[in-house]
Order: structure tokens, then C-alpha cells, then sequence
């Protein structure tokens, strides 16, 4: 497994995320040695969705008014219908995950979050997968849409839903240790 001892990841969420899929590369990243925030739009605590109902609280480590692209090597995206739909609507939200790809960053986007990439607008001739139920938004956004468990595109890694998250985990600790591709662009 790669060390990604020094490297910092931001996961971006707020309440009704996906928890498997903030937990399961949250963990995959610190156990290559990763230094993960959770970065929200308040402080304090986000509330997970599961299996249909709210679940477990996550602290938050920064607010969106904290932090930047520069203070982190890649970024998360989780998933789940609530989470990825709030963001979007969020001005802040949107300009950091930009940011990623402005500076050829590694972005990991799994189930609805790429709702906040079309928004991002940075999927334009990108290779992308997502929940199904959001194909025709990837491909109105301009992406060329597969029904793969994980796809990689010169940094970015999306998956389809948390079925996929061993696969997802493992490319997204893989493009982390790469580090920036020249390719990753808005």
C-alpha cells in the first residue's frame, strides 16, 4: 500500500452524506497514513444518512471559511442525495472543489457527488461515472458517461455507489500517492 505520510485530504460534506462513503475513505486514506479533515459549512457536527435514515454525527475539522486548496493535496467528495445537492447550492462549496482542479489536484467523487462537479463545471470531454439516476446531468455537463465500478481520469476517480467503495478506496489512495496530474484541469 502507498505512505501517504505529509499528505493532507479534505473530505467536503454537510449533513445527509452517504456515511459509508465519507467513512470507508476516510479510513482507507488514514490507514496509508493520510492526514483527513472533514471540511463543512459550519462548525460543529454533520449528520449521516443510511440505509434510508439518518445515522451517526461527524465533527467537523474546518468550515469552508477556513481553509484552502493550497492547504491540501486532494479532495473527497461523499455521496447520498441530501449531501452533493446542498453543496451545490453553496458558492463556497462549489469554488473549492474548482480550486482542486485548477491546481491539477486529486478530486474523488462517488454516488451523487458529481452533482457538485457539473456545478464546478469541470466536466467537460472528462471520463466519469456516477449513480445512475444523474447520468443524463454528467452528460449534459459535457462527460462521456460509463457504467464502470471505478474510473479514473487523470486524477479524478468517481464510482457509482457504495458497492463500489473498495475499488473507489483503492484508486483514490493510488491518485493521493501519484500526486498532481498536469491533465487535472477546470
Amino acid at each position: 500500500m502507498e505512505n501517504l505520510e505529509r499528505k493532507k485530504v479534505a473530505i467536503l460534506a454537510t449533513n445527509g452524506f452517504e456515511e459509508s462513503e465519507l467513512r470507508e475513505p476516510m479510513n482507507a486514506l488514514k490507514e496509508a497514513g493520510a492526514d483527513v479533515h472533514i471540511v463543512s459549512e459550519d462548525s460543529g457536527k454533520i449528520k449521516a444518512w443510511a440505509d434510508g435514515n439518518w445515522s451517526n454525527e461527524y465533527d467537523v475539522d474546518k468550515t469552508l471559511d477556513q481553509v484552502s486548496q493550497s492547504d491540501y493535496n486532494a479532495l473527497v467528495l461523499p455521496g447520498g442525495v441530501i449531501n452533493p445537492d446542498k453543496l451545490r447550492r453553496n458558492e463556497k462549496a462549489v469554488n473549492f472543489t474548482k480550486s482542486f482542479f485548477e491546481n491539477h489536484k486529486p478530486v474523488a467523487a462517488i454516488c451523487h457527488a458529481p452533482w457538485l462537479l457539473v456545478e464546478a463545471d469541470v466536466l467537460k470531454d472528462r471520463k466519469v461515472t456516477s449513480f445512475n439516476s444523474i447520468k443524463k446531468d454528467i452528460i449534459n455537463a459535457g462527460a462521456n458517461w460509463v457504467d464502470e465500478e471505478v474510473v479514473v481520469d487523470e486524477g479524478l476517480v468517481t464510482s457509482r455507489n457504495p458497492n463500489d467503495l473498495p475499488a473507489f478506496c483503492s484508486k483514490l489512495v493510488e491518485e493521493v500517492y501519484e500526486g498532481k496530474h498536469d491533465m487535472q484541469t477546470a
